[in-house]
Parts: C-alpha cells; sequence; structure tokens
C-alpha cells in the first residue's frame, strides 16, 4: 500500500451504493486510504500477485448509482452498530463518506417507467461525468446490487430477441422499449462509457449474448458472476478432495440462512432461483458426476448481515463403506464480500490498462459461476489468476 504521492487514479463506481457491501467498501478504502486498518482479505495484497501493477487502492475514487436515499454516514453508523465493521472506523472516515456522497447519483428504476434508451444515456452520462470531474485515467463498475431473477429462457432461445443480438437491442431501445433486466443497462450503459465491468451478484447482467457482443465492440474487459465469500468457498476448496480420494459423493445437502438486505431479496423464490443456480453450478464439474441433494436459503431478518451455513455429505469410501462429513460455516457478508470486490476493482481496471476484451476467465477464483471457464476447484482458480498476473 503506498500513499501520499502523485499518481493516475481509477473510479470504481458501484452499483448498489448505499448497500451494506458498498457501504464496507467505502469504508475499508477510506481506512485503508488513512492507515487505520490492515490488508487482512485482500487477495490482491498477496505476494503472488504482487509486481503485477494494479491500482493502488490509496488512488481509488469511489462513486455510485443507487435507488436508496439514506446517507452513508448513517449506512455505515447502522453497519458498526451490527458489528459488520468497527464503529470506532465511522467518525475517522466521516469527511471521506461526505465526499462520496456528493457523487452518487439516482439509479434506473423499472417501475418508474423511464425509457431504457433514455435511462441508458443518463447512466452512461453519470459515468463520464465522474471520470470527467475527477480526473480519472479509467472507470470500473461493479454490480453490487439486490440479485434479480434469471431471464426468461423462452427469450434466451429466440434468435430474434433483443437479448440475443446487440443491433436488435439497439433497435429495441432506440423505439422505446425496455427488453433488459436492470443489471444488464447497467452493464451497457458501463460499456458505452468505455468501462470495464463486475458482476458480482448472480444477475444476468453481463452474461447475456448481446452484452458479450456490446462488451467486445466497446474492447472492455468484464469478469462475473456472483462473489464467491462463504459455504461455496468452502465447497469450491473442499469438493475437490473427494475427487482426488477417488471417493464417491452421493450426496451434498446444503441450508443457508442469510439475514438483512440479500436475505429479503432471496425471500422472492424468482430471486432465489439464480442465486441457487448459481451455487450449485460448481460441484458435479468438481465431482465429475451428478450429485443429489436439496439446497435451500432461507431469510432470517435476525441474522443481519450475518449469514450460516449448515452442509451434510454422504460419501462412499472403499468396498462401498459409507460416511458422512458436516461442516457449519458462519460469517459476515459484506466483511467477505468488500476486500474482493476492492479487488476485482483493481484487477480488471489493470486488464483494461493491458487491452484485455471480453470474459475474464482468469479471475473466476472470485466467483461462484465463472465466466468464461468451466473450472471451478479453488486451487486450480487460484493458480490461473496467478499465472494471469504473471504475464501482466
Amino acid at each position: 500500500m503506498t500513499g501520499d504521492r502523485e499518481a493516475p487514479r481509477t473510479g470504481l463506481w458501484l452499483v448498489g451504493a448505499r448497500g451494506s457491501v458498498a457501504t464496507t467498501v467505502m469504508v475499508g478504502t477510506a481506512a485503508l486510504r488513512a492507515g487505520l486498518t490492515r490488508t487482512t482479505g485482500l487477495v490482491a495484497e498477496l505476494p503472488e500477485l504482487a509486481g503485477t501493477g494494479l491500482p493502488e487502492v490509496a488512488d481509488l475514487v469511489v462513486g455510485g448509482h443507487d435507488l436508496g436515499t439514506a446517507p452513508l454516514v448513517k449506512r455505515a453508523e447502522s453497519l458498526g452498530e451490527g458489528g459488520v465493521l468497527p464503529m470506532r472506523l465511522v467518525p475517522l472516515v466521516h469527511d471521506e463518506l461526505e465526499a462520496a456522497e456528493q457523487r452518487l447519483r439516482p439509479g434506473y428504476d423499472a417501475a418508474s417507467g423511464e425509457p431504457q434508451g433514455e435511462a441508458l444515456a443518463r447512466l452512461q452520462g453519470d459515468l463520464e461525468s465522474f471520470r470527467d470531474e475527477h480526473g480519472l485515467v479509467r472507470v470500473v463498475v461493479v454490480d453490487v446490487a439486490s440479485t434479480e431473477p434469471p431471464v426468461d429462457a423462452a427469450a434466451l432461445g429466440d434468435p430474434h430477441s433483443a437479448l440475443n443480438d446487440l443491433d436488435t437491442l439497439d433497435a429495441a431501445l432506440a423505439a422505446g422499449e425496455s427488453p433488459l433486466p436492470a443489471s444488464s443497462l447497467y452493464a451497457l450503459a458501463a460499456y458505452r462509457a468505455g468501462c470495464a465491468y463486475v458482476s458480482f451478484t448472480p444477475s444476468p447482467g453481463p452474461r447475456l449474448p448481446a452484452l458479450e457482443q456490446a462488451a467486445e465492440r466497446a474492447g472492455v474487459p468484464w469478469a462475473g458472476s456472483d462473489g464467491k465469500t462463504g459455504e461455496t468457498l468452502v465447497k469450491s476448496a473442499l469438493a475437490p478432495m473427494f475427487a482426488t480420494r477417488a471417493l464417491q459423493v452421493r450426496s451434498w445437502a446444503s441450508y443457508n440462512m442469510l439475514g438483512g438486505g440479500d436475505g429479503a431479496t432471496l425471500a422472492d423464490p424468482a430471486a432465489a432461483a439464480s442465486k441457487t443456480a448459481s451455487k450449485s453450478a460448481g460441484l458435479e464439474a468438481i465431482v465429475g458426476h451428478p450429485v443429489d441433494g436439496p439446497m435451500h436459503i432461507d431469510h432470517v431478518p435476525d441474522l443481519g448481515d450475518w449469514k450460516t451455513a449448515m452442509d451434510h455429505i454422504s460419501f462412499e469410501g472403499f468396498l462401498g463403506v459409507r460416511m458422512t462429513m458436516q461442516f457449519t460455516w458462519s460469517g459476515c457478508d459484506s466483511a467477505l464480500a468488500a476486500p474482493l470486490v476492492i479487488d476485482l476493482a483493481r484487477l480488471i481496471a489493470r486488464a483494461h490498462e493491458a487491452g484485455r476484451v471480453g470474459a475474464q476467465s482468469a479471475f473466476g477464483f472470485f466467483f461462484k459461476d465463472p465466466a468464461g471457464t468451466d473450472e471451478h476447484r479453488l486451487s486450480a482458480q487460484w493458480d490461473a489468476l496467478v499465472a494471469w498476473c504473471s504475464e501482466l
């Protein structure tokens, strides 16, 4: 970490900027810049990734979009009261939070009736103004907003759908239609403004074919999807053990309890479908065969910003002997996610600087449903990330 020096500054634009994760990111970057906390949890600060030329945390300028209006200082105080971040930090970074408040802009609300073509121009303009007003060398956009339902499979199966072809999408937007999920509209605005993009949620975002085409045409990199912070992180480290020891995993049942805004969002079965699909994506790929076992996500408001997962694994060993393993994972969602958001912002900025375009498969280490790769084993993903950094 370095500070007190003249250096090109990089913009970090957060979609969902008043949420728990985004607020923790803002408190964290301010605390790191002032030397008030350590770099614990920041993967990009590990020796294996040193020398990659990433922008320093001290050189990040944070802004964002959000539909809410709650002041950032109040959000930080609430997180401090809930034990998500040290309360002592809030008054120490008060001025930085107030400054960040001035850089936040209203997001896109589908219920408002604003045509998406107009919203796209507005969101794009916000990003360009942010870059110009603060003299930023580049801006990266990270989506940490609430999870959206998956896109209708019939629309994705229609070759004439605006979701599948960029030219058709542009025509639809020009005609006043609104075909995109909000997360994809934010991604398109980022590309049109020349910004790299990270999808930290399981929302459709950049994963639609038309959006992948948009990133290619804009010549920008993107990464996603769905940050791997808790139970799936454990699963991606543990499941390879069974595979490499030739043990047959018969079932893997998971029960997840979430509080806070994320838990409330996932209480909606439509939104939960995106999360459960993302969480389930890697296990079969790792062990090499289908695995039985239900996965449940329940909203428990009392947990606040904390989450708990309980897993029961049934496996078979030599001579067909049945055995089991159980584990419980409990963690603070925002404290786990925020350093990864900072890591990804720095990495995708470096990818942009290096001229990389499209899905960055080497960033799969951070995601439950990694774009551009079928690799889900945590150690192999780590090797790929280290190799990517070594190339630079």
